[in-house]
């Protein structure tokens, strides 16, 4: 595990041939795989798929960038 503060990123297997990474983001909030999927949501929503494909699809997280919304409320 790196670090040991409030954020940190455990590595759990890389691959010889190719150097990707498996491992977990830790965070006060919780934890994630990583690679993960992760829709972005602009002007605080995100486009193109309901919050029920959002469900099916099993996204766990949402980056939303709302600078949009500061720019032009």
């Amino acid at each position: 595990m790196a670090g040991k503060g409030p954020v940190f990123y455990e590595m759990i297997k890389t691959c010889a041939q190719t150097g990707a990474r498996l491992g977990r983001i830790h965070t006060p909030h919780g934890s994630f795989p990583t690679p993960a999927f992760m829709p972005v949501g602009t002007q605080a929503t995100v486009k193109g798929m309901s919050p029920e494909e959002l469900g099916e699809i099993g996204a766990g997280m949402i980056l939303a960038n709302t600078y949009h919304l500061y720019m032009r409320p």
